[in-house]
């Protein structure tokens, strides 16, 4: 095995998922993340059955899973190989996970709510809590929409502003979803698992139409709000609204360290950082649960 491919790590005995879950994650990952770069041939086999200790029905089964998502093609007698352009959405989690392996951890996110950023975020931290991340120092920053303040979105249907019950349903998701991130790093502070973490949350009077996460100043994810109409329960009946759904967003993956001479990666890192600080410094303001 070579010294390129020690990235892909040791099976986890407290793992609950059994061996050929654990080794698609973990190839998986490499791919998401661009360790194993589209076109490049995986590991043999023999090569990864050696690696980890297992059968070769083992990695046949890994990597028939990753062929389902349409991540890897195989080649006969040749091997598998990651696809050129591969059809799967861009995952977050893996990309926290390996932004986690660094000493030093900062994640920036602008939207709206935060649903998707704490739902990826909490499994990242929980692996912290569990010892298998172990960073130095965290750094959480997250902006979004002030749901207490003037909105144009979401609204119900036939309506030009947000109505007071929907702004405080808005409230009531964004509350659960930001808590639950400082909470959860506080935790780690008090628990002694990392040496120094921060968790800040401000406001701002902005509608947004894009979601944005930074990951160490290296890696960004972007993606467009659509705005579709849906019915929510709202006072104990059914209303339609204009929404805009987050999870239904495409991410788009941008990283600094792209040296293709006709990638845009690297300035658009540093300009959606450099946007992410100027509304920081100034017209977002404090959170108030």
């Amino acid at each position: 095995m070579s010294a390129e491919s020690d990235y892909l790590g040791d099976l986890d005995p407290d793992d609950p998922r059994i061996p050929s879950q654990q080794i698609a994650n973990k190839l998986r990952a490499a791919i998401l993340t661009g360790k194993l770069k589209p076109g490049e041939k995986l590991p043999s086999q023999p090569e990864l059955a050696n690696r980890y200790g297992v059968a070769r029905e083992t990695i046949k089964a890994a990597l028939r899973a990753l062929q389902a998502e349409r991540l890897i093609v195989s080649r006969q007698g040749s091997g598998s190989y990651v696809r050129a352009h591969t059809e799967r959405p861009i995952g977050l989690r893996p990309h926290f996970e390996a932004a986690f392996e660094r000493p030093h951890v900062s994640i920036d996110f602008s939207g709206f709510s935060g649903e998707t950023l704490h739902n990826t975020l909490i499994e990242v931290l929980d692996k912290v809590r569990a010892g298998r991340l172990t960073p130095e120092s965290l750094k959480i920053r997250i902006m979004m929409c002030d749901t207490a303040a003037h909105m144009t979105l979401p609204r119900r249907v036939g309506t030009e502003t947000a109505e007071e019950a929907i702004r405080e349903r808005a409230g009531r998701i964004t509350s659960r979803a930001v808590d639950g991130i400082v909470d959860a790093v506080h935790e780690l502070v008090d628990l002694g698992l990392v040496k120094s973490a921060t968790a800040e949350v401000r406001v701002h009077d902005l509608t947004p139409s894009f979601k944005l996460y930074i990951l160490n100043s290296e890696e960004v994810f972007y993606g467009l709000y659509p705005v579709r109409q849906h019915a929510i329960r709202l006072n104990g009946g059914q209303v339609d609204i204009y929404d805009l759904l987050g999870k239904d967003s495409s991410l788009f993956h941008f990283s600094a360290e792209d040296d293709n001479e006709t990638s845009s990666g690297p300035q658009f890192v540093k300009e959606a950082q450099g946007w992410f600080d100027s509304l920081w410094e100034t017209i977002a303001r404090e959170y108030t649960p």
